[in-house]
């Protein structure tokens, strides 16, 4: 029953969008893309119920036979990607609305357009339609960094552009190659399809290389470090829980799939994934800000996620889907943390506020929270993620591997600690002021020395007290933030219930038989 409403999961974002781009009241639109969110939240955890143990749920659309009907397929590792995509959608989406992104007519439309595209991404059977998704989910993102980025959201618009339809191009063209020399580009008729061809697995390599570029692999990941941190604190963390993430589940699932697991390729992929980690974590290293800071770290962090493929086994794709799982709720709750930073003080740079521990209690918490977990640090889930990889490392017997696993997560925690202490730490400072004209004025709320008088007697003065009128983050603005946070503490003390549902998505990518006969039934 739960296959046949499969398509429904991008039909019904679109169709509240459509309805919602109709609407002239704010309100009206931003109760629609919530009602939405969690509806699809919940429709992503009745998909993982149904999917347990194994299950794969199937709908073919078009009354087409297999092979040409449009498949939506959900296992377990693609239900457990939509419900973290339906969770990601309804904080940000929240944080956004509190924010005032969404009094803009264009936010609830364009959040909903581009959530559909990626439901569809994660549920697609073939290569085609998985462009094609890709697509869906793009579109509506070159709006929302336009529309909602900073003051050089223009320039970082044209880079993104430009560069994801580069990658789309070479995307589309290695799907053609694909079908040129197989006749199909359905996943499942290709399972294992590469191992007595070496022309399928290079017109499907080049899939996978399109595939790195959107994923932000290095060497291919200068692109992402100049656009979103010139997206608002809303969109950025939309776009790192959801845009690159999309394009991992898709080299995942066609790597497991297609290639069937080869080891053949796997040497190289442990070069690619340590190298992105350390140019990463690097990268971070240099920054002023802390939106630069964490961006760098989101590449440095996609390192970590497919370093579970490239030591591609039981262990490994445990990790792997697990760390992946994680880094999208942590890496979300620290943009938002920062962001409301940002969006209430007017900077995120480092040292132009300060002591914020103490004023802004909530955020400070998530915040800190969220950074030991990405720092890999218990009880949080990334010290069970980090754990899970190094265990992976050592099983393999890559120990060089977990040599970089250990030193870039050293590297993480100097980053995290350093926007603690340039942004939290200390006594509370507004954000530097310019002086006035003469350069020599005195700071507002400061009293300037005044002459004693002519007369015998002198006036004594008392100091001016500084009236604090900054505005504080308002609860309503801290709180998405905290509630990532909190998830993110309970699934490292509770890891071993989601651990459950992980080794049976990792299980799936390991032996892909059920998922291939449940497509070509």
């Amino acid at each position: 029953m739960i296959g046949a409403l499969l398509p429904l999961a991008v039909a019904v974002p679109l169709i509240v969008a459509a309805l919602s781009a109709g609407l002239y009241s704010s309100a009206a639109r931003n109760l629609l893309l919530t009602l939405t969110n969690i509806a699809m939240f919940v429709f992503g955890v009745v998909l993982v119920a149904t999917v347990n143990h194994g299950g794969v749920a199937v709908a073919n659309v078009g009354l087409w036979p297999n092979g040409i009907a449009i498949p939506f397929v959900a296992d377990m590792f693609s239900a457990l990607m939509v419900t973290a995509t339906a969770l990601l959608t309804l904080v940000c989406s929240w944080f956004g609305i509190v924010a005032g992104d969404g009094r803009n007519r264009f936010f609830a439309p364009l959040v909903l357009v581009l959530a559909a595209g990626v439901y569809g991404a994660l549920l697609t059977g073939d290569l085609f339609n998985l462009f094609v998704f890709i697509e869906v989910m793009l579109l509506p993102s070159y709006g929302l960094l336009v529309i909602f980025g900073g003051v050089r959201r223009i320039a970082a618009g044209r880079l993104y552009v430009a560069t994801n339809l580069l990658t789309s191009t070479v995307f589309l063209i290695g799907v053609g190659f694909v079908y040129g020399v197989t006749g199909t580009v359905n996943i499942a008729e290709l399972a294992g399809a590469t191992e007595d061809s070496s022309t399928v697995a290079a017109a499907v390599t080049v899939v996978l290389v399109a595939l790195c570029v959107k994923a932000a692999v290095v060497p291919v990941h200068g692109w992402l470090t100049q656009t979103y941190p010139e997206a608002s604190p809303a969109v950025r963390a939309l776009f790192s829980g959801l845009h690159t993430k999309v394009a991992i589940y898709a080299i995942y699932r066609i790597y497991a799939v297609i290639f069937d697991g080869s080891s053949v390729y796997l040497t190289i992929a442990l070069v690619i994934t340590c190298a992105t980690m350390a140019i990463g974590v690097f990268g971070a290293v240099g920054e002023g800000n802390a939106r630069t800071i964490l961006v760098f770290h989101m590449v440095s962090q996609i390192g970590y996620i497919l370093l579970g493929g490239a030591l591609f086994g039981p262990v490994g794709l445990v990790a792997g889907v697990f760390y992946l799982l994680h880094h999208m709720i942590v890496k979300a709750s620290l943009f938002l943390s920062t962001g409301a930073v940002e969006k209430t003080y007017g900077t995120d740079t480092l040292g132009e506020v300060q002591g914020l521990a103490k004023r802004e209690l909530l955020t400070a918490v998530a915040f800190f929270g969220a950074a030991m977990s990405l720092a890999g640090l218990p009880p949080f889930s990334g010290f069970v993620a980090k754990l899970l990889v190094a265990e992976a490392a050592v099983d393999s017997r890559h120990f060089l591997v977990l040599a970089v696993v250990v030193v870039v997560s050293l590297f993480t925690l100097m980053s995290m600690l350093k926007i603690w202490k340039g942004m939290f730490m200390g006594n509370y400072a507004p954000p530097k002021r310019a002086e006035d004209d003469s350069g020599t004025g005195p700071d507002a709320g400061e009293l300037a020395p005044q002459p004693p008088s002519s007369g015998t007697a002198t006036t004594v003065t008392a100091p001016a007290v500084e009236v604090d009128t900054a505005p504080r983050i308002p609860v309503k603005l801290a709180i998405p933030a905290l509630v990532l946070t909190v998830i993110t503490l309970g699934i490292g003390l509770g890891a071993q219930g989601l651990l459950v549902f992980v080794e049976q998505a990792a299980a799936g990518l390991y032996d892909p038989t059920s998922y291939v006969e449940a497509v070509l039934r």
